[in-house]
């Protein structure tokens, strides 16, 4: 997560979306006085010990809210980008075996298995709405960005903060197939009981 009080804006940092390149190219325009809190690639946190503790840098915005000023929680452009949760699952299993190469070997395998087993306390894991709504399930965000169009998304991001628009760099890619060479009939199904919310609320379909 970023907070610039210079800018004004809130960047939630949802995993498995891409943030990293985001991250990068927001940090050119933070002035000395802004919040950032990241554990990967470089370690940064919040003068916030509650927060400051949560070890990583995917704050939620209501994880977030009672830290801030209420006028300026309003008031700053919070905004976050999402990705579709098939794809995004098929990104966490091969991430998540990385070292051992599980997935590699039998996606479709390890796919069931975190089905049958949801980690769901793995911050990685967790659908994507609950970094971005509320308990009710409104959304606080100002603006969500797609992966599936980011740099788009990016320059509109810019466009309303009135920043230059800046090229986003990979960072921490990997490389797959297409996300629907891993699926088939029941693991479509699975996925889609698991994240509904996010299907329904981002409009994404398989």
């Amino acid at each position: 997560m970023i907070i610039s009080f210079a800018r004004k804006f809130i960047f939630t940092a949802i995993p498995k979306t891409g943030t990293h390149s985001v991250r990068r190219a927001l940090r050119a325009h933070m002035g000395p006085d802004d919040w950032e809190q990241v554990g990967l690639f470089v370690q940064r946190a919040f003068p916030v010990a509650e927060l400051a503790r949560i070890g990583h840098g995917h704050i939620s915005l209501a994880q977030l809210r009672p830290f801030l000023k209420p006028e300026d929680f309003e008031a700053f452009f919070k905004f976050a980008f999402v990705r579709n949760p098939f794809d995004r699952f098929v990104s966490y299993a091969s991430f998540i075996t990385r070292e051992v190469g599980h997935f590699d070997r039998d996606p479709k395998r390890f796919m069931r298995y975190f089905l049958a087993n949801p980690p769901m306390d793995h911050i990685l894991f967790r659908p994507q709405h609950e970094f971005v709504a509320d308990t009710e399930g409104k959304l606080l965000t100002d603006y969500v960005g797609r992966v599936e169009e980011m740099q788009q998304s990016y320059d509109e991001i810019c466009g309303r903060m009135g920043i230059p628009v800046a090229n986003l760099e990979q960072v921490n890619s990997s490389r797959r197939k297409d996300y629907r060479d891993y699926y088939d009939q029941s693991l479509i199904d699975g996925v889609a009981r698991l994240y509904a919310r996010d299907l329904e609320l981002f409009g994404y379909e398989f």
